[in-house]
């Protein structure tokens, strides 16, 4: 609030400046007119010193109003530089080099993967879930939780949640989507023996992916179950 005060201030004496520069302009252009009427039709009343010592007081005045303006409209353009475009350049150039999307994936990847070799699986979920909030198109973090929970947490039951959660839960490109539920689908057959609910995502994908390569390694999977 103090900043938007004083820089409103500053506009104001700025203006105030520009509008006594002019002013004194225009009388100094009135004054040269009327001495130089004077040299034409003669000074019989003797006007001409007077009308001198008048503008040479107003050209005085006016070169230290036009010193104040500039410094003022420097001292301005300068408080808006630092104080609207600079931190917005610098918010770029930062997001740029430091905050472009793969950074972000790959630290916070790195940090969460680093967790999981120290064996700290709760604290290993989170990370992998604030990486997935960065980056929600990307699968890998979910994958992870869901590889922790069903291998390091021993909770299969834990891995379906999230993984159902995620597939059910937003967009995914075709990939990615046929990706999640094969990694469901395995974990069904091999964690809790529901075939059953594994066949029915293989099909799943061959109806939701028909005439893609998804669907050919699902018919594969239901041939290899003896399920075609």
């Amino acid at each position: 609030m103090i900043k938007v005060i004083a820089m409103g201030f500053l506009i104001l004496l700025v203006g105030g400046s520009w509008f006594m520069f002019y002013k004194t302009g225009d009388e100094a252009r009135e004054l040269e007119q009327r001495i130089e009427k004077l040299y034409d039709t003669g000074d019989p009343d003797e006007q001409m010193p007077e009308l001198k010592t008048r503008m040479h007081t107003i050209e005085g005045q006016r070169v230290f109003n036009g010193i104040l303006l500039a410094f003022l409209s420097a001292g301005l353009v300068g408080i808006v530089f630092v104080t609207q475009i600079l931190p917005r350049v610098a918010e770029k150039l930062t997001h740029a080099v430091y905050d472009s999307g793969e950074m972000v994936e790959k630290d916070l990847l790195h940090a969460a993967r680093v967790l999981v070799a120290q064996g700290e699986w709760d604290e290993a979920i989170e990370a992998f879930k604030i990486a997935a909030e960065k980056d929600p198109r990307n699968r890998m973090p979910w994958t992870e939780i869901a590889k922790i929970q069903r291998t390091h947490l021993e909770d299969p039951a834990a891995a379906i949640l999230t993984l159902r959660e995620v597939i059910e839960g937003q967009e995914w490109e075709e990939s990615d989507a046929a990706f999640l539920m094969f990694r469901l689908a395995e974990i069904y057959d091999e964690d809790t023996a529901d075939r059953a609910a594994a066949v029915a995502i293989m099909e799943q994908v061959m109806e939701q992916f028909p005439q893609t390569r998804h669907a050919a390694n699902a018919r594969n999977k239901l041939h290899e179950w003896g399920m075609a």
